[in-house]
């Protein structure tokens, strides 16, 4: 074993440390990384995790990646896709692709005795996925869709139901409207309501069966007005998203899930910049803490410094004794912190403790994500950087004369 790392470990384990000035200054350092780990953890697992979550929930909603007619520009009144160039079944074929859904969209008012409420009328075909949706159900279930003829049934999302005093099986009137075109009427019945806890989501959109809306935008009856593209991993979209575009043709555009809502977007990029910032407060914190310690740890043991170098020992061993020395203080904190932390994230995932407000955060408790690779970084770094950072501090044992070191008291 080299001398710096036996004699570093030689002094950290000894029982001197119990009964002066190092006992002090250990436990503030190993708190500190503690604190540091702690919080670090807590961050990025609960800013990935909110990432994850509502990215999660606008791709269960209506796809990874949704295909649409040009012509449909930002329209909710879908136009219909064309096919040239459009091979669904090579998408359908794609590794990551683990369902393709058609559906088509037409805007109209829901109204009562009670209120009204604008609305898009989300037209599914018989290939939906009941499952898939199933999570967003509070009460009652999806219309089955067969498309032959006219299913009258819908669901809806919880806040049109609480506007319009709905509940499942009552029948509410839609007036759709074309222009230059007499108003057109349907009488439907809830047989569901959902929550997404995305806003721009259940404020507007009603699922209903396809049939409805070519009927209304004089539609063939196979043809539709989008394609809602699953993936088996929501990590996929970027990687695959150009090859989807080979293969819509020139005349459709996709669109990825976080694109539709540029707000959610946006809100979405603002929790990297902040797991950054707050990663590096820590970082600074818990550097600035262990270089303290390192320098008190010294000039406490100034006499065994001079003793080392009296003994023939060279300044660059010295250094390297009492970074290792710092470093094996360190990792109990290290153990702590992860410990603590990844409690309090479990506990959190498993329980839901902590509650936001939807409207504003997108979910209505804090998702967590339990990331080996990221764990594993956040103490991994935080003990390479300390090393790097106390090499600067360590050059004070250069300046230290043997002579007046061992006459130090």
């Amino acid at each position: 074993m080299k001398f710096p790392l036996y004699f570093s470990r030689k002094i950290a384990f000894s029982k001197d440390n119990k009964n002066n000035l190092s006992r002090v200054i250990i436990f503030i350092g190993r708190l500190s990384v503690a604190l540091g780990i702690i919080v670090s953890l807590i961050t990025v697992s609960t800013g990935f995790g909110s990432k994850k979550a509502i990215k999660e929930r606008l791709a269960d909603f209506s796809g990874h990646i949704t295909v649409r007619s040009t012509r449909s520009n930002s329209s909710y009144n879908t136009s219909v896709l064309d096919n040239q160039g459009l091979n669904i079944l090579k998408i359908k074929n794609l590794p990551d692709v683990e369902s393709v859904q058609k559906y088509a969209t037409v805007t109209g008012i829901m109204r009562n005795q009670h209120n009204f409420s604008g609305i898009i009328f989300k037209g599914i075909g018989k290939d939906f996925d009941s499952l898939k949706f199933k999570k967003f159900l509070v009460a009652g279930t999806t219309p089955k869709v067969t498309e032959n003829g006219f299913n009258n049934d819908v669901t809806i999302s919880q806040k049109i139901a609480n506007d319009l005093h709905l509940k499942v099986k009552d029948s509410i009137v839609t007036v759709f409207s074309k222009a230059d075109q007499k108003p057109i009427y349907r009488k439907f019945r809830v047989i569901g309501i959902y929550k997404t806890d995305i806003k721009m989501i259940d404020e507007q959109f009603v699922i209903g069966g396809i049939n409805h809306v070519r009927k209304i935008q004089e539609m063939k009856p196979d043809e539709i007005g989008g394609l809602d593209i699953f993936f088996k991993n929501v990590n996929d979209i970027d990687k695959d998203f150009p090859e989807i575009e080979k293969l819509i043709g020139y005349k459709n555009y996709a669109e990825k899930a976080t694109e539709k809502f540029p707000q959610i977007n946006d809100w979405i990029s603002i929790f990297d910049t902040n797991i950054a910032l707050i990663i590096i407060i820590m970082l600074i914190v818990v550097v600035i803490n262990i270089i303290m310690v390192l320098l008190i740890l010294i000039i406490e043991r100034t006499n065994s410094i001079g003793l080392l170098k009296t003994l023939g020992a060279s300044n660059s061993q010295i250094r390297a004794t009492f970074i290792n020395y710092t470093l094996i203080i360190m990792i109990p904190g290290l153990l702590y912190g992860n410990a603590i932390g990844l409690g309090l994230i479990l506990i959190q995932k498993f329980f839901g403790i902590i509650k936001l407000n939807p409207e504003n955060y997108y979910v209505s408790t804090v998702p967590v994500d339990l990331n080996p690779v990221a764990i594993i970084s956040i103490s991994l770094g935080i003990l390479l950087i300390s090393g790097l950072a106390l090499i600067v501090p360590s050059y004070l044992i250069s300046k230290i004369s043997p002579v007046k070191a061992i006459k130090y008291n």
